[in-house]
């Protein structure tokens, strides 16, 4: 294989009715996140309904209630096995539409807007940015989701929208 960088690979699972955003949008906004890191890797995405979401967030996060988005990386796989054509996998988010909704609404924000700026911070999640252990942290990551939002055409989702 030359050294082209194939795109980020999006595989999307929907289990619910309620309205996403397309797959290419995802994509796209997982994309900007990621930056190199995603070229030739894949990311699943699986929206759900707000029980399912539950049942993940009690089990892997020890909350009883439903979460807008989290985050599963893949296992490291040893280099040699990433050759040949297949993406390298990165991981899976699982996005629940209802919050996702309910949230876009109580804080007066596009429901796009919000899907997008979920997406980028499940994203970068899985590139190993995190906001729940200190304060540094959580700083870095918001300058970066602010910053990919930004050049996706969306507004700083930490600032009030009224």
């Amino acid at each position: 294989m030359s050294g082209e960088r194939r795109p980020l690979q999006l595989d999307c699972v929907r289990r619910v009715r309620r309205w996403a955003p397309a797959a290419a949008d995802l994509q796209s906004w997982a994309g900007a996140a990621l930056g190199r890191r995603g070229a030739g890797a894949e990311l699943g995405v699986c929206i759900v309904g707000a029980a399912e979401s539950r049942r993940l967030n009690r089990r892997y996060r020890g909350r009883d209630t439903p979460t807008n988005v989290l985050s599963f990386p893949a296992a490291r796989l040893p280099r040699a096995s990433l050759v040949g054509a297949r993406p390298r996998p990165l991981g899976d988010l699982v996005v629940c539409a209802a919050v996702v909704r309910d949230e876009a609404h109580a804080q007066g924000k596009a429901l796009r807007a919000h899907w997008a700026h979920l997406i980028v911070h499940g994203a970068l999640h899985l590139i190993g940015y995190d906001h729940e252990h200190t304060a540094a942290e959580a700083a870095r990551m918001e300058r970066r989701e602010v910053a990919v939002l930004r050049r996706l055409g969306f507004a700083n989702p930490y600032r009030s929208a009224v």
